[in-house]
């Protein structure tokens, strides 16, 4: 049985007791001779589900890593264990990675960064020893679907294939089920044992902050620090972290900065620093990444917008790596899209453009076919070739940049038209034509299979979005992101907050009766700029800055231009200016009044059962964290003369609910109806509370109210609720119908 002495390998080799799991599984399967794939959360123990086989095994471990600083640690790691390890990368000269190639029979494991397999000769060499297993770390690189694709593991399943088919165990912390099938179609696994250990990380808070500005981000930013010391700033560009750098030391906060304009040495210096606890925050692009394996993170905040969910959870998991609480936050400004968007053009070149990189390489190619070009010069040719037009949107920016130069050969290079090849001493890379007989006009490039790429990157944007705006738990939407569905919710993250917790705690205040007029007005503004599409249902039509520029009577071309100047509720809280409103539709949201969600593209804000119940009832309290930007009326704002008379005793006049919303379906109810909805809309409590949810996201008061009236007994009459839609139709419809049927028998 393979299974057969794993624990006392384990011992000798690594002094551990015991497994975690599901390394034993995963081990077993690679020793039983079967190509394996495993999806492990960082820190959850890869390295030793492909270490310890290649010590069981005879013949060496080729273990590709597109990380230089990883493999140097585990090769010493591996040696202080007595164990034979070695690595060949560009950090060694030719002559040092000769001797490793020469001696590769004497180890147990040998790490190998991804570009190496660009040298026939590198594979000649390899095909002369036994290699024992084809281990590929940070798999999810192979994949043109993934978060962070990487043109060299794109040769492996070619190498593999000419190192004849050793077992091959591919290794990642994030992978979607479709890149997951990518992985192994790229790889070329055979039937291989798929493990799937929880993405799950309990110790970790996830939350993401609304903010209006850089200023704003900077203060957020500041309290982060100030509140839990060790942690990671992420940006999404390099500009971004030599600004909030600047911005950073004018407060005397100690930090690094890396980022890939960074030289070899300015980055491992600025690593160490880090990693040896000198500095205690870092501020960097994505390319402080894997590899950066500091214990005692306490907080990971992206600056802006993730290009994917996969980077945003990678990138949070470098925090509470020692199993402490965590705290995890992004920075929320939908104007950040644009950054996430031009990293989309610049990685998605149309067809036209590639041909055109083409034939600029054809027309600077010496007589055997070979260019050596800067990504930046082909840039500034093809930027003068393309006319005044530029480039067309799905083809990379109208000015081309290098990284579009970059995207164009790298699809080149994947096609077999060329191959890249490095140049001594030098930091930029040669280009060989392979048929130079072959014109641009000739070339395969399918418009439709680019389309589909960029298609899919901008879906993972959209999914980024989807995250921000969503009013579920955080870690239980990520989880059903990555195929691994869970009812439970983690009850850290700021949506479970705003429903227990510490949001409840700032609700606990309830308004004095002014306070409680602002707060209707503002309700009653955010109904009239909504769409009705039922009794006491109102579907939102803007996002929250039109919605604060409308109260405080902003005249811009936006406002103008939808009429919405004309509305009733135009300036009725002008008096107390934009800070003041935006802080206050911030505390309606943590209330529960009012919430955004993204309909197709854009973030929309609207009003909630509760927000509704509140405006319809005068009597009701209202309770959240009144805004400390407020201000006295400066009487120099339209006032709500606009409003009808009526509203509540000892504050400014308020429309009467009547004047702008329908009365209450409930009233219109039969009284066995109403009983009924009663009945069920304690029901739903119930399970909000066991499922850690608000009672509207099990079905809203409307959704209830039709039930109560249709009464329907099978899932197809049930289909025809408003609110019941196909997942709510297979997931709840069955336990409501059933508490019909148990109302009804009770008579």
């Amino acid at each position: 049985m393979v299974a057969d002495g794993l624990g006392e390998s384990l011992k000798k080799y690594f002094g551990h007791a015991g497994f975690r799991k599901p390394q034993d599984e995963i081990v077993s399967s690679i020793l039983s001779g079967r190509d394996t794939l495993a999806i492990m959360p960082t820190g959850g123990g890869k390295s030793l589900c492909y270490q310890l086989p290649a010590v069981m095994q005879e013949g060496v471990a080729l273990v590709v890593s597109p990380l230089i600083a990883l493999m140097k640690d585990q090769v010493d790691a591996l040696a202080a264990r007595g164990i034979a390890a070695a690595m060949i990368n560009s950090s060694q000269t030719w002559e040092q990675q000769k001797k490793v190639l020469a001696s590769l029979g004497g180890y147990k494991l040998a790490y190998v960064a991804p570009e190496r397999f660009r040298s026939r000769s590198f594979i000649e060499a390899l095909r002369r020893v036994k290699i024992s297993l084809f281990a590929v770390d940070e798999a999810h690189c192979i994949s043109q679907w993934g978060h962070d694709f990487r043109p060299d593991y794109a040769r492996l399943g070619e190498a593999l294939e000419k190192l004849g088919r050793p077992v091959c165990a591919a290794f990642t912390a994030t992978a979607t089920p479709d890149v997951r099938e990518d992985i192994v179609r790229q790889l070329g696994l055979r039937n291989p044992a798929v493990f799937v250990s929880g993405f799950a990380r309990p110790n970790l808070s996830f939350n993401v902050s609304q903010v209006s500005g850089r200023e704003e981000k900077v203060r957020r930013i500041c309290d982060i620090i100030a509140r839990h010391r060790t942690g990671i700033v992420y940006c999404a560009t390099r500009k971004s972290v030599e600004t909030l750098s600047e911005l950073l030391e004018k407060k005397a906060i100690g930090h690094i900065v890396y980022h890939g304009a960074m030289s070899p040495s300015e980055r491992d210096e600025a690593q160490e620093t880090f990693i040896g606890k000198k500095v205690n925050v870092a501020v960097a692009t994505n390319a402080f990444g894997m590899g950066i394996d500091r214990p005692d993170i306490r907080f990971v905040c992206h600056y802006e917008l993730t290009g994917s969910v996969e980077a945003l959870y990678q990138e949070s998991g470098r925090a509470g790596r020692d199993g402490g609480e965590a705290y995890c936050e992004m920075l929320m400004m939908y104007s950040d899209k644009r950054v996430q968007e031009f990293f989309i053009d610049g990685a998605n070149p149309a067809a036209d453009f590639i041909r055109r990189v083409y034939s600029l390489l054809r027309q600077n190619a010496n007589p055997d076919g070979e260019c050596v070009m800067s990504n930046e010069t082909i840039a500034e040719l093809a930027a003068a070739g393309m006319g005044r037009g530029g480039m067309r949107r799905g083809g990379g920016r109208k000015s081309p940049n290098s990284m579009a130069v970059s995207s164009a050969l790298s699809a080149l290079r994947r096609r077999g038209y060329i191959e890249r090849f490095d140049i001594p001493a030098a930091r930029i890379r040669g280009t060989k034509i392979l048929d130079t007989a072959l014109s641009a006009e000739d070339l395969d490039l399918p418009q439709a299979e680019l389309d589909e790429k960029r298609m899919r990157d901008e879906n993972k944007l959209r999914d980024v979005l989807r995250y921000a705006y969503t009013n579920d738990c955080r870690q239980k939407w990520i989880l059903d992101y990555f195929g691994e569905p869970t009812l439970s919710a983690c009850g850290k993250c700021d949506n479970c907050r705003e429903f227990y917790g510490a949001a409840a705690a700032r609700k606990s205040d309830a308004l004095t009766p002014e306070q409680a007029v602002v707060v209707r007005k503002a309700l009653s503004g955010i109904v009239r700029l909504s769409r009705r599409v039922g009794a006491r249902q109102w579907q939102p039509r803007f996002g929250r800055d039109r919605i604060v520029k409308s109260l405080v009577g902003s005249s811009d071309a936006k406002i103008l231009n939808f009429g919405l100047d004309k509305i009733s509720t135009h300036g009725i809280l002008a008096e107390y200016g934009r800070k003041f409103v935006a802080d206050l539709l911030d505390a309606m949201q943590d209330a529960g009044y009012i919430r955004t969600l993204l309909d197709g593209e854009f973030p929309l804000t609207g009003i909630t059962d509760e927000g509704i119940s509140v405006l319809f009832d005068d009597s009701a309290e209202i309770k959240l964290a009144y805004p400390d930007s407020a201000a006295k009326p400066s009487g120099r704002g339209r006032r709500s003369s606009k409003l009808a008379a009526g509203g509540v005793s000892g504050g400014a006049p308020v429309p009467a609910p009547s004047a702008i919303l329908p009365v209450s379906d409930k009233s219109q109810l039969n009284d066995s109806d109403r009983e009924l909805f009663e009945f069920l809309s304690k029901e739903r409590m119930k399970l909000a509370v066991a499922r850690k949810v608000k009672a509207y996201q099990i079905f809203s008061n409307a959704t209830l109210l039709e039930f109560a009236q249709k009464r329907p007994r099978t899932l197809e009459e049930a289909a025809q609720v408003k609110g019941i839609g196909a997942a709510k139709l297979e997931s709840l419809a069955p336990k409501f119908i059933k508490l019909l049927e148990e109302f009804e028998e009770r008579g």
